[in-house]
């Protein structure tokens, strides 16, 4: 099975001097490819220079997250493709494991591995963590990560399991799969595309699985793009649920209370930044509840039973019930 390890640059070149050895060190005998979204820095020449066996994807314009890759990855013929940040630092034998589980099983069309923090070793990282789900009013989670609590690793999801969603940080899935689907929704631009996506496999064939592969492990620095703290992170993190719902969520649509604990949640939201004087993060939430639904969203009528679709609210476990870790779930 021949693997597509695919990375997504833009004026990252930095990044890709620190994290780019290391891929090409442990990923020996997979073609590694980057595409570039038009980086007005030093990136291509970089790569071109230091690194000319890897095959070089330059689009005409930054494309962002999504789009970028729909574009890159029209050419690439690989049965999986390994969606990678630029802001990775993999390890030895990172590989094998997923690709096993790829082998083995027919119906794993989705997979990622455990993803730790690079400036905390010790700790899960934000974008992933063991994988991830999704609560019943839409809002994502992690095992390992829920909201900004974040656990330290001590084995506790030493187990591979399956998954509702996998992070966009390291994101391998079967290629066929990926183009038939019509890859990412471009109108996200960044951020819960995937989430979106694996939502779509869901509902496409019941019988296809998506895990989390314990034994495969790598480092995220985060925040390579957008950092954690950036109000338009905060907009698209906001705008994307909603719209995520809308598209796929046979619930939003049949059940009024869901769109009204929407909109209370996020205004709630919004306003907990004007309180604390931060006006900028109040401004993008507002500007994100407002949005209006991008005509190419569609909504897609569920097919199939969803599974590890968590029938509770994660914030009301998080916040009353003070369930702070994935363990602590009922």
């Amino acid at each position: 099975m021949k693997l597509a390890i695919v990375i997504i640059n833009w004026n990252g070149v930095k990044l890709l001097k620190k994290f780019l050895p290391n891929v090409i060190k442990y990923s020996k005998n997979h073609s590694i490819y980057i595409i570039d979204n038009n980086s007005s820095d030093q990136s291509v020449y970089y790569v071109k220079k230091h690194f000319p066996s890897i095959k070089l994807i330059v689009n005409s314009k930054n494309f962002s997250y999504a789009k970028g890759y729909n574009c890159g990855l029209k050419n690439i013929k690989e049965e999986v493709y390994c969606l990678l940040n630029n802001d990775v630092e993999v390890t030895e034998g990172w590989i094998d494991p997923i690709l096993d589980q790829f082998k083995s099983n027919k119906f794993l069309v989705v997979a990622q591995p455990k993803i730790m923090d690079y400036k905390n070793k010790t700790k899960f990282e934000y974008a992933g963590a063991c994988g991830g789900y999704i609560d019943y009013f839409g809002y994502p989670f992690c095992k390992g990560r829920i909201f900004n609590s974040i656990e330290k690793d001590n084995g506790q999801y030493d187990y591979d399991s399956d998954i509702f969603w996998a992070s966009g940080a390291c994101f391998f899935i079967k290629s066929n799969v990926f183009k038939e689907l019509g890859g990412f929704d471009e109108s996200f631009h960044n951020h819960m595309e995937e989430i979106d996506l694996c939502w779509r496999i869901s509902k496409k064939n019941y019988k296809f699985q998506k895990k989390y592969i314990h034994n495969s492990k790598v480092y995220h620095l985060g925040g390579g793009s957008l950092k954690y703290d950036n109000p338009d992170k905060i907009y698209y993190n906001v705008r994307n649920h909603r719209w995520m719902m809308i598209k796929n969520s046979s619930h939003y649509h049949d059940n009024p209370l869901i769109i009204v604990s929407i909109y209370i949640i996020s205004f709630c939201y919004a306003f907990s930044f004007f309180f604390s004087f931060k006006l900028k993060f109040f401004i993008s939430v507002l500007k994100a509840i407002f949005s209006k639904r991008n005509k190419n969203i569609r909504y897609l009528i569920p097919e199939n039973q969803i599974k590890y679709h968590y029938k509770k609210s994660i914030i009301i476990d998080y916040l009353v019930f003070c369930r702070r870790k994935f363990s602590e779930l009922k």
